[in-house]
């Protein structure tokens, strides 16, 4: 019995591979489409949009051109061809406002763009575009049952634009420019003040003005260290359990001690 079903199998893959070329080499392009919705239905969606790219032109203005170009940009979003597929979505929802399909395809067509944005380490033009995609269509859908994961997904994004911009500005204090850090992360803290990078810039803007406070020639000292003082009190403002707490309670102490040198 197992050897039948076996036999069965590979008579039915080699059918099903034979019609694929057969209709590849066809001219006419209703069995194109036919052949086509096959493969799409089957889940062998690379093979579909070789079909596809073939038939694309004679089809449009024709009534079955929402299915195909719909079954198009989805073919690219299942194979992980995000450009492609942002472009095909885009397309079908400008070409097929009315389609019961319309949301669902500008959705997944702001969200390929969402799968293009890289790790935060690296450019983030994807990202920022993105990001634009997804506010325009939950701007024209903002009762779409796609809401919450597009503001999810927006979520994320802006953060990892704080991210590369919080490690930017942290990257000042890592090479020593403690003048340079504490105009960043400032800067930072100012720009995204509800980031949940928040803690992190004020302890390193507060490190970056002890640094530069207790290496500081005499006739600075003292304005720097009452500089870096008051950056603690905002990180101890912000959450007065911080993780940094125990290490900024003890250059608090320098602080406080070398101080006392200008206090005589």
């Amino acid at each position: 019995m197992k050897k039948i079903i076996s036999l069965l199998l590979v008579v039915v893959f080699f059918a099903s591979c034979n019609e694929y070329q057969k209709a590849l080499k066809n001219d006419d392009v209703s069995v194109k489409f036919e052949v086509g919705t096959k493969l799409y239905e089957a889940g062998k969606y690379t093979k579909a949009i070789r079909i596809f790219e073939q038939i694309a032109p004679a089809y449009r203005g024709k009534p079955q051109a929402e299915k195909l170009f719909y079954m198009f940009a989805q073919s690219y979003y299942k194979t992980k061809q995000y450009y492609l597929a942002g472009y095909q979505f885009e397309s079908f929802v400008s070409g097929y406002p009315k389609s019961e399909k319309v949301q669902e395809a500008a959705y997944l067509g702001s969200k390929s763009y969402s799968m293009l944005s890289p790790v935060y380490s690296l450019d983030q033009t994807d990202t920022f575009k993105a990001i634009d995609k997804l506010q325009v269509f939950i701007d024209t859908y903002p009762n779409s049952e796609y809401l919450g994961e597009a503001n999810k997904t927006v979520k994320l994004l802006t953060e990892k634009i704080e991210q590369k911009v919080y490690e930017n500005a942290k990257g000042y204090n890592t090479i020593l420019d403690y003048k340079s850090a504490i105009v960043a992360l400032d800067n930072f803290i100012t720009d995204y003040p509800g980031t949940p990078f928040k803690e992190d810039a004020l302890f390193y803007k507060f490190d970056s003005a002890y640094q530069l406070g207790i290496n500081s020639v005499p006739s600075k000292m003292e304005e720097r260290l009452n500089v870096a003082k008051t950056a603690y009190s905002s990180l101890i403002k912000f959450d007065a359990e911080t993780k940094y707490k125990e290490k900024a309670n003890e250059m608090l102490a320098r602080i406080e001690q070398d101080l006392q040198k200008f206090t005589k």
